[in-house]
């Protein structure tokens, strides 16, 4: 299973555009078929676990590191997606410790929203249109965990955020629903140059690639200049800042519990607020050789996270509505989080 990993993230896909075609048609409205999309694809998620540990017991002809440490190779598969002159654009699968971690708490949640949101939304005039998006933003979200090349990632991050938006943005006759989805939508754009323009430097100074195991090895080994490490870092905490709730662009976060409860525990506890923090572990290389991590005393990374804790967790005190409360609380989280990769934790 651990090869055919990347089977996973389009079950749900699949019954995304299932439910849109047929949903309306069926008993209960196409909840049942991303139901079970998400089941399956958290049965594989288990089993890729399980297979994955056996890995890490008994490594098939891993090199052997410091002592008596094994080095896990991750599992790696690649497909050409599209050519542009003499580049190869691939699309693939990475899947290493984190992934399967990843795969396994994404899919779980989901499961648990998908099961909780046929009752909670039970008799909604866009039911059907809601498990479809459900089930989007979970493959979406899969995709992103097991992106292989930085060109993946940003396509993936980006319907992440469209499906948050109609998300959020569900009971749009409602003011305050459509204003949050608007207000979630725009902030997220303003990172997403960042991300663009970090992305852009990286493919440009590590030779025209977009593989991610590629670029941090040239990062960690002096292949990509200083300079430009530092510009794409920095670029791309404006990216984190603004998936991933950080100070200044915290402020959608909030705001986006005006949508279906469901909705907020899917954002804001497991998928879409922990895009940022997975990205900056997965291009960690380019922060920590960018940023002086292992060397210098302060970095903008644990600034940024650091602000964060203290000023999310204070708004936290002075909310009177119990959903701000969790929503400046997982502010919070995501600082500690981003502080923590800022201080090479």
């Amino acid at each position: 299973m651990l090869e055919n990993a990347w089977i996973i993230p389009l079950v749900p896909a699949a019954s995304f555009f299932l439910i849109l075609l047929f949903g309306k048609r069926l008993p209960r409205k196409g909840s049942e078929l991303g139901i079970a999309a998400v089941a399956i694809a958290f049965v594989l998620a288990l089993v890729v676990n399980v297979q994955w540990f056996d890995r890490v017991e008994n490594p098939p002809d891993a090199g052997h590191g410091h002592g008596t440490e094994h080095v896990v190779e991750p599992v790696e598969k690649a497909w050409t997606w599209f050519q542009s002159g003499d580049v190869d654009i691939e699309v693939g699968m990475l899947l290493d410790g984190p992934a399967v971690m990843m795969l396994f708490v994404v899919t779980l949640v989901s499961l648990l929203v998908h099961v909780y949101s046929t009752d909670y939304v039970a008799g909604d005039r866009r039911y059907t249109h809601f498990f479809a998006f459900l089930s989007l933003f979970t493959a979406s979200t899969l995709g992103l965990v097991m992106a292989k090349t930085t060109l993946q990632l940003i396509v993936c991050w980006e319907l992440v955020g469209v499906c948050s938006f109609s998300l959020i943005g569900h009971w749009w006759e409602e003011k305050a629903n459509s204003d949050a989805a608007l207000k979630a939508f725009i902030t997220n754009r303003v990172g997403d140059v960042g991300l663009l323009v970090g992305m852009i430097v990286l493919f440009w100074t590590a030779g025209g690639t977009f593989d991610i195991v590629e670029i941090n090895t040239l990062a960690l080994d002096g292949g990509i200049s200083k300079t430009a490490l530092t510009v794409a870092s920095c670029a791309l905490i404006a990216a984190v800042m603004s998936k991933s709730g950080q100070f200044i662009l915290h402020t959608w976060l909030p705001d986006a519990m005006a949508g279906p409860t469901p909705v907020s525990a899917l954002i804001h506890a497991a998928t879409m607020v922990v895009a940022g923090i997975y990205m900056v572990g997965r291009l960690y290389g380019v922060f920590f050789e960018g940023l002086s991590i292992g060397t210098s005393t302060i970095n903008l990374l644990a600034v940024v996270g650091g602000v964060t804790v203290i000023g999310g967790a204070g708004l936290a005190f002075v909310q009177s509505d119990i959903k701000k409360v969790l929503a400046y609380s997982t502010v919070s989280q995501l600082g500690y989080m981003v502080m923590a990769l800022g201080v090479g934790a």
